[in-house]
């Protein structure tokens, strides 16, 4: 990109950083994960880990350790939303609310956005990155945020994501193909591949940086 890349938000987020993948317990994402450590608010250190995309309560185990290694001060908690009647259970809303970053994991975005989009916690979500929060999110997970997504079970061409980049589209380990036929939809205007190792971090006045081993893809319409 020859001009730095704005992102519009219609979610007033402090930080929302959107990974395309990687590892962490291979190194690959340990740039991008220190840097979500340092930006989380100093008077909370609660990190609230989302399964939903893969059903995986290990996920939150394993990545819990390793930022525990990286910073001795934060503790991870797997908030357990696997299906639906999890996204508005109160002991789930409120450690999304009472956390300082809400990571959310990779695995399927179907899976992601059948149990989270317009429910209780995504509007849980939404109210703790207004309120400071950091919200990381890898893989599949990271691609839920724009307009539309690919659809990973392959029935239709896309499927409806969570929206808070409004006209905009993303794919997360970044198929140009993928990419380009997601902005043939209509109403998108900005499409953005994210590869694997590298981040995408969103700021509330729509300002980006790029973190990470690669770089990033940004397509605009017009």
């Amino acid at each position: 990109m020859n001009q730095p890349l704005s992102v519009e938000t219609i979610v007033p987020v402090s930080l929302l950083v959107l990974i395309g993948g990687g590892e962490f317990s291979f190194g690959e994402t340990r740039e991008i994960d220190e840097f979500l450590l340092a930006q989380m608010p100093r008077d909370r250190r609660t990190i609230a880990f989302l399964p939903t995309a893969s059903g995986s309560a290990e996920y939150a185990q394993h990545l819990g350790k390793y930022f525990h290694e990286i910073d001795r001060g934060v503790e991870t908690v797997n908030v357990p939303i696997y299906r639906g009647r999890d996204n508005r259970r109160p002991k789930n809303l409120n450690a999304i609310l009472g956390a300082g970053m809400i990571y959310i994991g990779g695995g399927v975005t179907n899976t992601l956005l059948g149990t989270l989009r317009e429910s209780a916690a995504e509007i849980a979500l939404r109210e703790a990155a207004s309120n400071g929060a950091v919200v990381a999110a890898i893989g599949a997970a990271a691609s839920s945020f724009g307009t539309h997504v690919r659809d990973m079970r392959g029935v239709t061409t896309s499927i409806d994501g969570m929206g808070w980049l409004p006209n905009t589209v993303i794919d997360a380990g970044f198929d140009d193909t993928a990419l380009r036929r997601l902005m043939s939809l209509p109403d998108i205007r900005l499409g953005i591949g994210i590869p694997a190792s590298t981040a995408l971090a969103i700021r509330a006045d729509g300002s980006t940086q790029v973190f990470g081993q690669g770089q990033i893809a940004a397509y605009r319409k017009g």
